[in-house]
């Protein structure tokens, strides 16, 4: 095995990958067993030394879509089994039969391979399933009711919550807790049979209803729910709760190292007393898993409650999962971030203990560092006016004649080639390109002015003309002969204005979908107002551009830097050979609120 600090010389120092090298160091698990699939005590003890001295895993529940924390978690997980030789485990924590569907789980697994992450290691799939291990959940339920440690309640919902108590004062014991191992293995089994109502009893673990972790006060371990579940039919009509659940997939699976989120720390007693429970009768491997919490992530200007987001969706804020506002990893996909980007923004965020939040800026940074280097260049103009040389003919000897000009594909890629496109009389330039009486530092065109258009010819400015409400319709500019890029009399006039442009002749129209923030507020939903309310109205402008003639046949996902605009994206939906559409994933620099 490569040691850590071979490994991970260039990856930040995070409390995580200091209890991983420790345990490493310490052999904690050199000494484990592995069945080659998940398993029992009694069927590891059988394998052969576990070939991953790490194992970690990412356990979605598949009742919605995948969002930016999610794309935290999953490079945490994979990415610190990756960078220790170890393996991580794609695991569907399917307890919950209402709620789950097929195209969740889909979902979810072409998200966790978007954004660069597998589970085949060693010629095995490590993808995984809780209903899987339904049978063994049963067995150890009913091992915990024949050890005294578990025992069927059948008070109310109401009964129970009243008797559990609060934080300054102790749970009551249930009437129905002293009751006989026989008894209680008799009515888990008719709970198992189907004999009882839902709601009617549950199993609970018996453990100190004076705790003064409320998550102790005997926990529920099994409901009954009569549910078709997607993988195991209607075989069972009961079904372990989460809080026992996890834990045991976690030791099936040989699980080292569990990374939760800071809301599971108070059940993290529970995690420890179950699996201590289950290692003294023999049923789980040794040393079993240990559960560690990490903050969540909190990005500004981003909700990742589920419940908000379908209300989004359901309500028609946004067109659906995937709109490209949507902080799931299905519309930040096609807003046109990048794997590589939401990987380093992982890392850059690092893990803490204390819950914080991380401005937007901090992705949108992540982006253009990646894409910066690879993007291919264009040129738009995203409100365009024409720009129109009044002396085309006289210094061309032709109105119809046309100037081939080229750019570089990419500025410090010149093996990448370069990109052909024409300049003729006509010409869209950007609106705010010109003014009748410029502000001051303004160095683009007005009266009298000269500036370079990208590429081509340097131009000086005549004027405008303008329509009965005092809109420009149209700018007039002047050819300066000799003054082509890349040609010997190109810097002989110096001008300040540098300004992009598309031609007439060969521009492309293309819709251009300029998206922003969702919220106007750093922290929606936390200032008790309904989050609708702190809708961004100004969070998507559509707008009727031109781009290079090389972009009439991008494809979808393909992505540009618009020179001087930001980063741009090819809609993966929408775009069509000869009609592009494009995304703005970021500007050139963050503006946000400036």
């Amino acid at each position: 095995m490569t040691s850590p600090t071979e490994n991970n010389s260039t990856k930040p120092a995070n409390f995580l990958r200091h209890i991983i090298e420790r345990d490493l160091e310490q052999g904690t698990y050199a000494q484990r067993k592995w069945a080659g699939r998940p398993a029992d005590a009694a069927q590891h003890q059988m394998g052969t030394p576990d070939p991953a001295k790490v194992r970690t895993r990412f356990p979605p529940e598949p009742n919605g879509y995948l969002h930016v924390g999610h794309a935290k978690s999953i490079c945490l997980n994979f990415g610190l089994a990756r960078d220790y030789n170890g393996i991580c485990h794609m695991r569907f924590d399917d307890t919950n039969p209402e709620k789950e569907e097929q195209e969740y789980v889909d979902g979810i697994l072409d998200a966790v391979h978007w954004l660069g992450f597998g589970w085949d290691a060693n010629g095995t799939s490590h993808l995984y399933h809780a209903s899987d291990y339904f049978d063994f959940m049963y067995r150890a339920a009913e091992y915990l009711i024949g050890a005294g440690l578990a025992y069927v309640d059948e008070q109310s919902a109401e009964e129970m919550r009243k008797n559990r108590g609060d934080f300054g004062r102790p749970g009551t014991d249930s009437p129905f807790r002293q009751r006989t191992v026989e008894q209680n293995l008799a009515r888990f089994r008719e709970m198992r049979d189907g004999k009882l109502d839902d709601g009617a009893a549950v199993l609970r673990a018996k453990i100190d209803m004076a705790s003064p972790n409320i998550n102790m006060r005997d926990p529920a371990l099994y409901r009954i729910k009569h549910a078709e579940h997607h993988n195991t039919g209607n075989k069972w009509c009961i079904y372990p709760m989460y809080t026992y659940a996890h834990p045991i997939e976690d030791a099936l699976e040989n699980i080292t190292h569990s990374l939760c989120t800071l809301e599971f720390e108070d059940q993290r007693p529970f995690y420890d007393w179950l699996l201590d429970r289950l290692a003294e009768g023999g049923l789980i491997n040794k040393p079993h898993p240990r559960q560690y919490e990490f903050a969540r992530l909190n990005l500004t200007y981003v909700i990742t409650s589920k419940r908000k987001l379908k209300q989004l969706v359901d309500d028609g804020h946004v067109t659906g999962w995937d709109d490209p506002r949507m902080p799931t990893i299905v519309g930040m996909r096609r807003r046109g971030y990048t794997p590589e980007a939401i990987q380093l923004f992982a890392e850059r965020i690092g893990v803490s203990k204390e819950n914080t939040w991380i401005d937007y800026s901090v992705l949108d940074q992540a982006l253009r560092d990646d894409l910066d280097p690879k993007a291919p260049r264009a040129m738009a103009v995203l409100d365009p006016v024409k720009l129109v040389i009044t002396n085309w003919a006289e210094v061309m000897g032709s109105d119809g004649k046309l100037d081939a000009c080229s750019a570089p594909v990419h500025p410090h890629k010149p093996e990448l080639g370069r990109r052909e496109f024409q300049f003729g009389k006509e010409i869209w330039i950007e609106r705010t390109d010109y003014e009748d009486v410029p502000p001051k530092g303004y160095n683009r065109l007005f009266p009298g002015n000269k500036v370079r258009l990208k590429y081509g010819h340097v131009v000086e400015c005549t004027g405008a003309q303008k329509d009965a409400a005092g809109q420009v319709t149209e700018v007039h500019a002047k050819l300066v002969p000799d003054t082509k890029s890349g040609t010997p009399g190109a810097d002989a006039i110096k001008v300040k204005g540098n300004i992009t442009w598309v031609s007439v002749a060969d521009g492309v129209k293309a819709e251009v979908r300029l998206y922003d923030r969702l919220f106007t507020v750093p922290q929606p939903g936390t200032s008790g107002k309904d989050v609708i309310e702190e809708l961004n109205p100004e969070s998507l402008k559509v707008v009727h551009a031109y781009v290079e003639p090389a972009l009439k046949s991008a494809k979808g996902d393909e992505r540009f830097q618009f020179e001087r605009h930001g980063y741009f994206v090819a809609d993966r939906g929408d775009c069509r050979d000869g009609k592009p559409v494009f995304n703005r994933v970021a500007g050139m620099k963050d503006s946000w609120g400036k």
